[in-house]
């Protein structure tokens, strides 16, 4: 077929998606169950991976829990094993590839072979506005949340290109939460978020299989915002926003969904 008659094609299928997309927006979303279903949390012994683990915990899923504080995962599993979920531990530093490595041959096999074999299962990478949106002297802290967003839009399409629509991908993008990770946070427009209600959002995005879970969900229009205003209009808009934080603090026990 020649490239006129695909960008004739083209229209239809653009038109139908739009139409599918906003019948949607009136038809209650069917949740998917997760128990039974193996559940692999990093960084559950704090903050949002331990929030996380207790949310599938109280839906019966398996889980398998990493975190490099071993006090702090053996308290999580502990707590997941009294809401009636089976949980197994591991101490494992996500800096480290060796320790890495350790885990998953004890995991993997549970994993990312029978999830290709079964066309199925659900892959979440955590990431945060920051990873579609820039902030003054964050630029690290940016530039690895713009790499997990991208590692999310290729693995989703990769999956797509190899025919596995039964292994969904999420990702999870909020602004400033509640753990400590930076310092005094604030900004004029949008409050500060607590770590319940990160996690709350993440279980209903992951339930209902969505690509892209914002927190709060109308920063969707800050894109939007970014895509068609001027820049000087869109530096006018981050002025008046006015974030502001007193310092990033330790990567080493960073919460990875800040």
């Amino acid at each position: 077929m020649n490239l006129f008659m695909e960008l004739l094609l083209l229209l239809p299928i653009i038109i139908y998606s739009y139409i599918e997309a906003f019948v949607k927006l009136f038809i209650p979303v069917k949740r998917k169950c997760v128990s039974g279903e193996l559940v692999l949390i990093t960084g559950a012994g704090h903050g949002i991976g331990r929030l996380t683990a207790y949310e599938f915990a109280s839906r019966q899923s398996k889980l398998v829990l990493w975190d490099i504080n071993k006090h702090g995962i053996e308290e999580t599993a502990a707590e997941c094993r009294r809401l009636g979920a089976t949980a197994h531990a591991f101490v494992v530093d996500c800096s480290k590839r060796e320790e890495i490595y350790s885990a998953a041959e004890k995991t993997t096999k549970a994993f990312l072979p029978a999830m290709m074999k079964n066309n199925h299962g659900h892959i979440v990478t955590v990431a945060s506005v920051a990873g579609h949106s820039t902030a003054s002297f964050m630029v690290t802290y940016c530039s690895s949340k713009f790499a997990a967003v991208g590692f999310h839009k290729a693995l989703t399409q990769e999956l797509s290109a190899l025919g596995k629509d039964g292994i969904k991908t999420s990702c999870l993008c909020p602004i400033f939460i509640n753990t400590g990770f930076v310092k005094n946070p604030s900004t004029r427009l949008v409050k500060i978020l607590e770590p319940e209600k990160v996690v709350n959002k993440l279980l209903e995005g992951i339930l209902t299989n969505q690509k892209m879970i914002f927190v709060p969900s109308f920063l969707k229009i800050h894109l939007i915002l970014e895509n068609i205003l001027p820049k000087r209009a869109m530096a006018a808009v981050y002025k008046l926003q006015n974030v502001q934080f007193d310092a990033v603090v330790g990567y080493r026990n960073r919460v990875m969904s800040d």
